[in-house]
């Protein structure tokens, strides 16, 4: 059994949202990464769903690589902004002992 592309699309735009509204609406630097991380996740599913449809409406034998390579490539960037933000979270934390975004108004030694 085949999941219809526009389910993953739908099921993408969803992702997408609660990622952008754990952005906006939440102070913790953590949430706020987990949900950078949820948007990144809901793009990687939209590339391979187009792939997937790209591939089905030309009836083609083999399946196209865009989508998935594009996906690999969110994966690597995902994966560096996921080290680059635990060392700023480490960092801030270390510096003003809490990860509460309200409470830092500037990184200063």
């Amino acid at each position: 059994m085949t999941v219809p592309v526009e389910h993953l699309f739908i099921l993408s735009a969803i992702l997408f949202a609660i990622g952008t509204a754990g952005f906006f609406l939440r102070r913790n630097v953590i949430i706020v990464l987990m949900s950078i991380e949820l948007m990144l996740n809901a793009a990687n599913l939209a590339f391979l769903a187009a792939s997937r449809m790209h591939t089905l409406e030309a009836g083609a034998t083999e399946a196209s690589l865009q989508g998935p390579l594009f996906a690999i490539f969110v994966i690597v960037v995902a994966a560096v902004e996921a080290a680059v933000g635990l060392a700023l979270v480490i960092a801030l934390y270390r510096n003003q002992q809490t990860v509460d975004l309200e409470q830092v108004t500037a990184l200063k030694n």
